[in-house]
């Protein structure tokens, strides 16, 4: 099973071309970006600070007591229609540069509103020099959404309740199920007046160079800002207005509360706090909005806090977005330098006919051994939860890395497991996130499937036949609790599932998975089965399974080890606070879902199946990559170790053979697993002493104690089965060309003839 280089040098060698092949698609990436004069945006790979920057509109002096903008009453001059520009894309290695009109009735009013008359107005009237197209560089988001902007730098004029106060005025930020309480969906003005704002305060010079806004995410009200100003102080007190000309420049907002619509400055402006003031709102509703605000920080090499608090990585990986073509050019790179631990494959094809890849990692790639646990990743079923599936690109990249370095670690991983990673299991809705860019997608673009299905319950509800049979007592049949099968009508094809759906549940049903995590976005938890409630009519209730110790122990090793997740100062990314739990939640006691992957997963095969929410920010821009690798890589690893937690063995007759389809049950725990075909089989326990009992049709049962300790390494407990009576004399008959005498159904026989012959 164990496989090791020839020698302590192949592989510093092997790692030289990986590099030079990494390197090479960067370099592709970059040419792909070559300046365009006619598009009205481009993003470039290198550090803002190491471009040639345009000169950024001065600070002006304090202004005169009485004409500063607080000072003044606003006056409501009319709102500009915005010429549409580029959108910022989270992906800047792409080549879609030049500048893209929705088409109509398809995020139209996502737009940017800097014309070519805007900027000359600007610069008469400041007199300064503007950063035209081919040079202006677009900047990052300062963090609303990610949360690294904390609550301390959020202020506002008024607000309605605490609920409703500028904390809460975070792009895609969601309300609780229960509105008017401490979580709802924005920031909502005390008053409906001119005289309102929020403000950011960025803690250092920013160059801002734009603003996105949303409306109030409420299931019945509508409230959003269809206009505002701009203002920019470097103190909090004295406040200048962008300008449009001679008078104040007003930006259009939004004209319903879902959709993000951008806004770029005519110029950037250099300040620290930066203000909306709204000006005119839905009619109606109130004045409240959710924000991102667009900038970048400028070097202060000085400020020891903010030198503190940056991450970095040392892992020579590619950090980029990737599209449907790069994420496929990537695998091939990761599998030419890594040829003889990786293979590439496909379950299937999505709605839209892309190939649903995944990449397998082991020392014998393409074949199971006996004994070696079989694991998974699954990411993007959602497909504008683009963080996991970034991941999962960078998780193979450095296996292949750190395997042909020699780290002792990874190479012990990969030759004792079967690794399966698929990091895009909804293409189709991927590409319209793509689409739509890191920002502008909002809450739920791409989400579904291309057929408006989601995956992630779109499974067969296996949960209530099995709990219905155990409240009639399994009368009038008895229910397994484990292998249930899939119903009849779901297998049928007018059935509402999506053929992503159908690939997944034909891959796990060939492959004896052990363990697995798919990977999902919005929030900052891991969750674990049930994920459905078992009482009728109920919205959240604690539902846990039989093996509810060993889910709860697998979540918190993802969550212990992540940098965040069990971090009780940190802020909650919407409504729930999972702290009490250290990052982890039973999935039905958070929301119900019916037919999730999870509670399949458990019912219908082997595999213990988790949901593990890596951030806030479904799609985090670019830049936040190499943060979240570092958040989530230690994490990654630790829990595909967990594999090999419990124990393990192989089930045989008496000639050595391996018998499939043998039931292990351990005492205690109402559900039980099967052998794979060669009769070997995993069982995750936690530590402790267990009675475990293996039995097969055909077979007298086998009954063992077996140990499992803390160390790493699951227990080997093989059984060796021998036939019964039955069995033996069915064997010879069948050898003689006879079959035995079923004595039952003779029995049954002979009482009919008796019951007709007193008739």
């Amino acid at each position: 099973m164990a496989r090791r280089g020839a020698s302590a040098l192949a592989p510093a060698l092997a790692l030289a071309p990986l590099a030079v092949v990494l390197a090479a698609l960067r370099a592709q990436g970059a040419a792909l970006q070559a300046p365009d004069p006619h598009a009205q945006e481009t993003w470039s790979r290198e550090p803002y600070y190491a471009r040639r920057e345009p000169r950024p509109e001065p600070f002006p002096p304090p202004l005169p007591a009485g004409t500063g903008a607080g000072a003044r009453e606003p006056s409501p001059a009319e709102p500009r229609p915005p010429q549409k520009a580029t959108k910022p894309r989270k992906a800047p290695g792409t080549a879609r540069l030049a500048p893209q009109t929705p088409p109509p009735g398809k995020n139209s009013n996502r737009k940017g509103v800097r014309t070519k008359s805007s900027e000359k107005a600007a610069s008469d009237d400041h007199g300064i020099p503007v950063a035209h197209d081919d040079v202006r560089e677009g900047c990052p988001p300062l963090g609303l959404e990610t949360l690294k902007i904390t609550d301390f730098q959020l202020h506002a004029s008024t607000s309605k309740r605490y609920g409703l106060g500028a904390h809460r005025g975070r792009l895609n930020i969601q309300a609780g199920i229960n509105e008017n309480d401490f979580y709802d969906g924005a920031w909502c003005a005390g008053r409906n007046d001119l005289h309102q704002w929020i403000e950011v305060d960025a803690r250092r010079l920013t160059k801002f160079t734009g603003v996105i806004t949303q409306g109030r995410n409420s299931l019945w009200l509508s409230d959003w800002v269809t206009s505002y100003k701009v203002m920019v102080s470097n103190d909090s007190h004295t406040w200048v207005t962008v300008k449009n000309g001679s008078g104040d420049m007003i930006f259009e907002g939004n004209s319903e509360k879902e959709i993000p619509v951008l806004n770029e400055l005519p110029v950037p402006m250099v300040a620290r706090y930066i203000r909306i003031n709204p000006q005119s709102w839905f009619d109606n509703g109130s004045i409240c909005m959710r924000m991102e605000i667009l900038g970048c920080p400028l070097p202060d090499p000085n400020n020891y806090y903010h030198r503190r608090n940056e991450m970095t990585t040392t892992d020579d990986l590619d950090f980029k977005h990737h599209n449907y073509k790069e994420m496929r050019q990537l695998m091939k790179v990761v599998n030419e330098m890594c040829p003889n631990i990786t293979r590439i494959y496909n379950i299937g094809k999505s709605h839209q006919g892309l190939k649903l890849y995944a990449v397998e990692i082991s020392d014998h790639p393409g074949e199971h051994e006996v004994g070696e646990p079989e694991f998974h990743y699954i990411a993007g079923a959602h497909g504008n939860e683009v963080l996991g599936r970034e991941l999962m690109l960078l998780l193979m990249q450095f296996l292949c890395q750190e395997y042909l370095a020699g780290n002792a670690r990874i190479v012990r991983l990969v030759e004792e497991t079967r690794i399966h990673i698929l990091p895009s299991l909804n293409p189709d809705g991927y590409e319209k996130a793509y689409e739509g860019g890191s920002e502008l997608g909002g809450w739920s673009l791409g989400r579904w499937t291309h057929d408006g299905i989601d995956i992630n319950n779109n499974f067969p509800d296996l949960n209530t036949l099995l709990w219905e049979a155990e409240d009639r007592q399994n009368i009038p049949r008895k229910v397994p609790n484990h292998y249930i099968a899939i119903p009849e009508w779901f297998l049928s094809e007018n059935a509402t599932v999506a053929v992503e759906t159908r690939a997944v549940i034909a891959w796990m049903e060939k492959i004896p998975f052990v363990l697995g995590g798919n990977l999902q976005g919005g929030e900052l938890v891991v969750a674990y089965p049930y994920d459905m409630v078992r009482s009728m009519w109920k919205t959240q209730e604690h539902s846990p399974t039989p093996d509810d110790h060993v889910f709860r122990w697998l979540a918190y090793s993802y969550a212990s080890t992540h940098r965040l997740m069990t971090d009780a100062r940190r802020r909650v990314c919407h409504t729930e606070d999972f702290q009490k739990e250290d990052g982890t939640v039973n999935g039905a006691s958070w929301h119900t879902v019916a037919g999730s992957l999870n509670d399949f997963s458990y019912l219908h095969t082997n595999c213990f199946e988790l949901s593990i929410y890596v951030g806030c920010d479904k799609y985090p821009h670019e830049s936040e990559l190499p943060e979240e690798w570092e958040n989530n890589r230690e994490s990654l690893i630790v829990f595909m170790e967990q594999v090999h937690r419990g124990i393990k063995g192989v089930v045989r007759d008496f000639h050595g053979k391996g018998i499939p389809n043998a039931v292990i049950s351990v005492e205690g725990v109402n559900h039980d697993i099967r052998t794979a075909s060669d009769g070997d089989y995993w069982r995750l326990l936690n530590p402790g002493e267990y009675v475990v009992t293996a039995k097969a049709e055909g077979f007298t049962s086998s009954t063992k104690n077996c140990m499992v300790g803390y160390d790493m390494g699951a227990t080997h407990c093989d059984f060796t089965l021998s036939k019964t009576n039955l069995a033996r004399i069915r064997e010879i008959m069948e050898k003689f060309g006879k079959q035995p005498i079923s004595l039952p159904a003779r029995r049954l026989k002979l009482r009919g003839r008796k019951r007709r012959q007193r008739g």
